[in-house]
């Protein structure tokens, strides 16, 4: 239930905010091949899964680089670092799972600022040994789906949701990192 209503909460604040930006006046594109574009961003998002039965939600931020390949069509690389609460559970706090994902993909634009992004790489688990993992490293991968707002020049904000999942941390074993999660950057171009 916990869970249900912070995806609710996060889904609602998601709506809000394209409804606030989109009123906003402006001629401008997001998907233009004018140069690389940065972006540093927020992250949250609840577990689903046998991970949501240990981990209550996760908190993190992350930098992205998106390169124009064709006009609506972007390479992107992305790194941050994301931290996953141990609920509390018979007394026992559940540890912590703290990973930074390293990720590469490709970003389109179907139509103007709206775009679907996939990515892959490997989450790297800083606190191994805390939470018992067997592994260092895992496989993920990020479906995504988000709109960019011209915020003035070359700036704009980054609003997305996502899927992320991970291979398992440990041997013949379940230890899946799963979470729907949302990204609000700010992001502006170099050129």
């Amino acid at each position: 239930m916990k869970s249900s209503i912070k995806f609710l909460t996060l889904l609602a604040a998601f709506a809000g905010f394209s409804i606030a930006a989109k009123a906003q006046s402006s001629t401008s594109k997001t998907t233009g091949t004018d140069g690389v574009r940065l972006s540093i961003g927020v992250e949250s998002g609840i577990p689903t899964g046998n991970f949501s039965d240990s981990h209550s939600w996760n908190l993190g931020g992350s930098i992205q680089a998106d390169i124009p390949v064709a006009k609506p069509l972007f390479v992107t690389i992305n790194t941050g670092y994301n931290n996953f609460f141990g609920k509390t559970i018979g007394g026992y706090t559940v540890p912590d799972f703290n990973v930074i994902p390293a990720k590469a993909g490709l970003k389109f634009f179907p139509v103007s600022n709206f775009y679907i992004q996939g990515e892959a790489g490997a989450d790297f688990l800083v606190n191994k040994n805390t939470v018992g993992a067997d592994k260092s490293a895992a496989f993920v991968y990020a479906p995504q789906i988000g709109v960019q707002f011209p915020v003035g020049g070359k700036s704009f904000i980054d609003a997305g949701v996502r899927y992320e999942a991970t291979s398992s941390y440990v041997d013949n074993a379940s230890a899946k990192i799963n979470y729907f999660g949302i990204r609000i950057a700010y992001g502006f171009g170099t050129k």
